[in-house]
């Protein structure tokens, strides 16, 4: 049977190693120069491959649709792709939060797996060949047409597996072609949306994140509150980074997941309704944390206020939170009272940062919206509309959090499809 697999990366890649291991002609049209371009900077350049969590997890884990994946991640677990790469030799490692990458810390390690996997089952590879239209005679897919060379070819087909991915990063490639072309088809595309992106903030907050730009901050709890219903969104515990325009991280990109899908969350934001609350000192409770602070003081009786918080604070985080305090900054730290020691406690856990919106959806991780899951058969991946073509990757209308699960949904959606 000729499959053609549309999109190179890692759940194009699977499909067409899966599809040949079979027996089948297998043909992969990339429209970018290489392979596996976004995979190569997937968890900063390491590959965070997959989760090791129980694969029962993964579902909770993916709050776009997750239930449509319940056959797929059957089909293909985090274990099977584990087995895949260490059997061709590559090494992988866990770290904290139950991530696994690649021993070797590097993205291109992963990459070239797939490609040695490519050529052992021997799949026919043409970069540079764009996809413009999906050839369809009674409802029943029949090739393609592309354009490689600036030479419109065509390619007959027996079946067709379009793996293009979403909209986000599309200096990778993605850029949404798959989805004018499933429209032409009949196909439903849900709202397009950035998920796992950075959120902008407002006001003083925005001068906040300015001056406290490149700082990450580990191990602190965040909430995402509706301060009109004073309704938390999304709580987490983590890491999270201020930037020039707000604030990023792996707390702040699961939480814009929860706040897309947020009700009336346009309207949210523009009224101004939407807080960060960061606690810097989670662990600590309050009386726990004043008692910290005194004994420091204690140590530093002598010292200005903006000398004496060293031990407890990071340097660039200092100068905001006195400013925020309303304490002045060079005042004798044994001349500060109850009052103004209880509000920089109250302070150190409710530090907030007012909320605006969502990064471009371009400089999101993935995105959220896609083909519509009622109109594909999730035990196989193919479309109930088109006889003959499937769907892997993000092209489908699921998204998941940070951690490897995103990946994960690439890899068994692109089994699924390229065993069926």
């Amino acid at each position: 049977m000729k499959v053609i697999v549309i999109g190179g990366g890692p759940a194009g890649m699977l499909a067409a190693i899966t599809a040949a291991r079979a027996g089948h002609d297998v043909t992969l049209l990339e429209k970018m120069n290489t392979l596996g371009k976004k995979l190569l900077i997937t968890g900063k350049g390491r590959c965070n491959i997959t989760s090791s969590l129980p694969m029962e997890k993964f579902i909770e884990n993916v709050p776009g649709n997750g239930m449509f994946l319940y056959s797929s991640f059957k089909q293909f677990t985090n274990l099977d792709i584990i087995n895949l790469l260490e059997n061709e030799g590559l090494k992988i490692k866990e770290e904290r939060g139950h991530r696994i990458f690649p021993e070797t810390d590097k993205a291109k390690d992963v990459l070239d797996v797939f490609i040695k996997l490519l050529k052992k089952f021997k799949v026919q590879i043409k970069t540079n060949s764009k996809v413009s239209q999906i050839l369809v005679k009674e409802n029943k897919v029949i090739g393609v047409k592309y354009i490689s060379n600036n030479k419109e070819e065509r390619m007959l087909a027996d079946k067709i597996i379009l793996a293009t991915g979403g909209k986000s990063y599309p200096v990778t490639g993605s850029t949404g072609d798959g989805y004018e072309m499933l429209k032409k088809l009949g196909h439903t595309i849900t709202k397009i949306k950035p998920s796992l992106i950075p959120l902008t903030a407002t006001n003083n907050s925005l001068e906040i994140c300015k001056q406290l730009q490149g700082l990450s901050l580990t191990n602190i709890s965040i909430q995402l509150v509706d301060t009109l219903k004073n309704k938390i969104i999304y709580q987490d515990f983590g890491e999270m980074l201020f930037t020039h325009w707000g604030v990023s991280g792996p707390t702040i990109l699961s939480s814009s997941a929860h706040l897309l899908r947020y009700k009336n969350i346009d309207e949210l934001l523009k009224n101004e309704q939407i807080e960060l609350k960061i606690n810097l000192k989670p662990a600590l409770s309050e009386k726990k944390l004043e008692d910290r602070i005194l004994r420091d003081f204690e140590k530093q009786k002598n010292r200005e206020l903006k000398n004496s918080l060293n031990d407890l604070l990071p340097k660039k985080l200092i100068d905001p939170i006195i400013s925020l305090s309303g304490i002045e900054k060079d005042k004798k730290v044994n001349s500060i009272t109850k009052q103004e020691r209880i509000k920089l406690v109250h302070l150190l856990q409710n530090f907030n940062i007012n909320i605006k919106g969502f990064r471009p959806i371009e400089e999101a991780i993935i995105t959220s919206g896609g083909v519509s899951i009622k109109e594909i058969n999730p035990k196989t991946m193919e479309s109930k509309i088109i006889s003959g073509l499937f769907f892997a990757g993000e092209i489908i209308d699921v998204d998941a959090y940070t951690g490897g699960f995103n990946l994960q949904i690439a890899y068994s959606t692109g089994y699924t499809a390229g065993i069926n």
